[in-house]
């Protein structure tokens, strides 16, 4: 739905680093490139932004009854 505040392995916080990944990734920077500059080097960061698929508009879509 959206992103975490924190990793759920490590429990870094990352959540802060999500707006810049993603106007930096619709300006077709490739991820890895982006998540260096970010200082994002554990795996478990890296995963978590990239299997991220963002739901909120498509569930927003609905009404509670």
């Amino acid at each position: 739905m959206i992103i975490p505040i924190r990793c759920f392995s490590c429990g870094k916080p990352v959540g802060h680093l999500w707006e810049e990944f993603n106007e930096r990734k619709e300006k077709d920077e490739h991820p890895k490139k982006i998540l260096d500059s970010l200082g994002m080097e554990r795996f478990c960061c890296r995963a978590l932004f990239l299997g991220h698929v963002d739901l909120i508009d498509i569930a927003g879509e609905f009404k509670k009854s």
